[in-house]
Order: structure tokens, then sequence, then C-alpha cells
């Protein structure tokens, strides 16, 4: 019994899978709020899977690429809940969680806007990474997409999709502004029970930074 929880990006996502049954899934749209929602959310989504918190034997939760507050008010939530109940928590990257959103069989790209001229990037093929995820200029992911492209159908989603659309005309271009969390569950449900808990993918350092003294 897993929950997956989500706020990488432009949501606060739960759902709970159970097997192969979905009990219950929720994605809430927002950029901003997740810590003041992601709990609740959770309890309601869990009262409408009609599963118990000591039911759980997983967390899942998306570690990033992301939002910089975001994904640590998920990360955070998760494995707080999975501390009390003392089960495993699995994190899984927010590029691989929108390539298995696609769905699409061949060449899956996830690529988010990361702003400033650059994309994340991660690319799979029949659901292989090809690829660790990576920050990059648009012009070097363009290449880099069009050197693991070996032919057949291909994908590109995220936010940074329309970006890189260019490179292979022929792609499904698929733009959602978050992940299914029951993707995400799904995702985690094939992984080992890690031996250390789920640390933040951060890409690049954040734009904030502090003052000169």
């Amino acid at each position: 019994m897993i929950l997956a929880v989500d706020t990488c990006l432009a949501a606060s996502s739960i759902a709970v899978l159970d097997g192969d049954t979905v009990r219950a899934a929720r994605s809430e749209p927002m950029t901003r709020g997740h810590q003041e929602r992601i709990a609740v959310l959770a309890r309601e989504v869990m009262g409408e899977a009609g599963v118990k918190f000591p039911d759980l034997t997983r967390i899942a939760v998306t570690v990033g690429p992301g939002s910089f507050t975001g994904l640590r008010v998920g990360l955070s939530f998760a494995k707080g809940l999975a501390t009390a109940l003392s089960i495993p928590c699995v994190g899984i990257n927010s590029l691989e969680a929108l390539a298995a959103t696609a769905g699409a069989p061949g060449f899956v790209a996830g690529v988010l806007d990361a702003r400033m001229g650059q994309v994340y990037l991660q690319v799979f093929d029949g659901g292989k990474a090809l690829m660790a995820p990576d920050a990059l200029e648009v012009g070097v992911a363009a290449a880099r997409l069009a050197e693991l492209y070996s032919g057949g159908p291909a994908t590109l989603i995220g936010s940074g999709a329309p970006l890189l659309a260019d490179v292979l005309p022929e792609a499904t271009v698929l733009t959602p502004a978050f992940a299914d969390p029951v993707a995400v569950a799904r995702l985690a449900a094939t992984r080992p029970a890690p031996i250390h808990s789920p640390r933040p993918l951060y890409l690049r350092a954040p734009y904030a930074v502090a003052p000169a003294a």
C-alpha cells in the first residue's frame, strides 16, 4: 500500500496505490501554498481511499527538480510520515515522473523550463534512462536530445517540451503542469527499499544569495 506525494511543480498531489489498484488520487493546481495544503489533502485522499495511515507500507515522494520551496515541503512531509510509521520512503525525480505520466512507448524526454535559457532534461527509451537528470542550456539540451534519439515514436513532456520541439518535429509534445501522482506511486513500487532517506535533487543553485557583509 503506497502513498505518493508530489509538490515539486504546480500542484499538490496525493495518490494511494494498493498493488495495481488505484484507491484514490487527487491533484490540486497551485504554485504556492503547498505547505498549508499537503497534509490536509493527504488525510482527505486517504479517507476517500478507505485506508488508514498504519495500513501504508511505503511512501513515495518527488524530490525535484522543481520549485525549491515546493519540493522541500513534500519531502519533509513524506519523510516525517515515513519515520512516524517506520516504513520506507522512496524518492522519485520529477523528470522521471513526467516521463511515466506520458505513458508513451519508445523515446520519452522529461523537460522542464528552468528559466534563464535553461531546461532540466532527462531522456528515457522504453522506460530505461539514457542520461542522468541535468540542467542544460537550451542549445546544449537540443544537441543532447538529437544525439540520443535513434528513431521511432518520440514524446516530449513537461513545461520545457516546446523549447525542444524543433529538434524532433514528429514528436508528440505534452505540457502538463505537474506529474500524475499515480505514476509516482507505480515507479516507487518497482524500487527496492532504500537504505537512506531521499534527498532533494537540486540541479542548480537557488537564485537567492546571502547579502554581502
